[in-house]
């Protein structure tokens, strides 16, 4: 449930007036939890990775053993998706990470195919109408 725009500005007051008066623990509260999180994810894909390549490596040594060649190129794959959506999803160093105040405002709800339709449908109305 999003918050009402008067709650909000009582939330962005109240954020202001804590950086003000401790700017230090606010900073310390505002954390990079989910930075630290994605940048975590992303090594440890990176590392996926790498067994996946010992992996592939070893099935081709041993040609008798091919599934495991095959199951170090899926590793290798899906440690390669996991790295690059965890890249793309970590917020840059100064950046608010989504979810924050400024992206609950900006977000718009989602409106059914079926609602689009019938707002353009009484926009043609009205504009017949007069």
């Amino acid at each position: 449930m999003p918050l009402s725009e008067h709650e909000q500005r009582m939330l962005e007051q109240m954020e202001r007036a804590l950086y003000a008066e401790d700017p230090k623990f606010a900073t310390a509260l505002e954390g990079n939890g989910l930075r630290t999180f994605t940048r975590r994810r992303v090594y440890l894909a990176v590392v996926g990775f790498l067994v996946g390549i010992a992996l592939l490596m070893a099935g081709m040594v041993a040609q008798q053993i091919i599934w495991v060649s095959v199951v170090g190129f899926l590793v290798m794959l899906g440690c390669a998706v996991l790295a690059v959506t965890g890249w793309r999803k970590a917020p840059k160093p100064g950046e608010q990470p989504a979810g924050g105040a400024q992206a609950r405002r900006q977000v718009r709800p989602k409106r059914s195919m079926m609602d689009r339709i019938e707002e353009r449908w009484q926009r043609r109305r009205d504009e017949q109408g007069q």
